[in-house]
């Protein structure tokens, strides 16, 4: 019994310590993101659906929980967000060619239509995050139209 309580008190001095570290966190600009919003163009109704839904894990500009000040849920959540930003990031967009920016749509509309995103675990404590039928249509649709625009786009030889 005496091995339990000290194994214990060691955890939970190590849990207690461990709150005062951290990752970095994701706090950009949502300047950031105006060059992917004047390219993309998407309507208002998607404008909302990307700042409700997207923003927190494919940009720079975070909205954290207040359960992410507890470790090791705050590494957890940062691991998250840099996965997420690896595979689409609207605040680095400019950097990419057309054809890694139609690809980034084709993924987009993929994962959209089939629910992938966003992920479940997102949903869980984002209710907002919740797509209708008529949110994934018009998320869609934009990203349709996005890669017309760029299947139209002249590529560099």
């Amino acid at each position: 019994m005496k091995i339990v309580k000290k194994s214990f008190l060691i955890l939970l001095v190590v849990f207690i310590v461990a709150q005062f570290f951290g990752p970095e966190k994701n706090q950009g600009s949502l300047a950031s993101i105006e060059p992917f919003l004047a390219e993309t163009n998407p309507p208002e109704n998607v404008r909302a659906i990307l700042k409700e839904t997207c923003y927190d894990c494919h940009s720079d500009v975070t909205r954290y929980p207040w359960y992410n000040t507890i470790t090791p849920v705050n590494y957890w959540l940062a691991a998250h967000v840099k996965d997420g930003k690896k595979h689409f990031n609207m605040s680095n967009w400019e950097g990419n060619t057309v054809k890694r920016k139609d690809h980034k749509f084709e993924e987009l509309i993929e994962m959209v239509e089939n629910k992938d995103m966003p992920l479940k675990s997102y949903t869980l404590t984002h209710a907002e995050a919740n797509l209708t039928d008529a949110q994934i249509k018009a998320v869609v649709d934009w990203a349709k139209m996005v890669r017309i625009k760029y299947g139209l786009e002249p590529k560099p030889e």
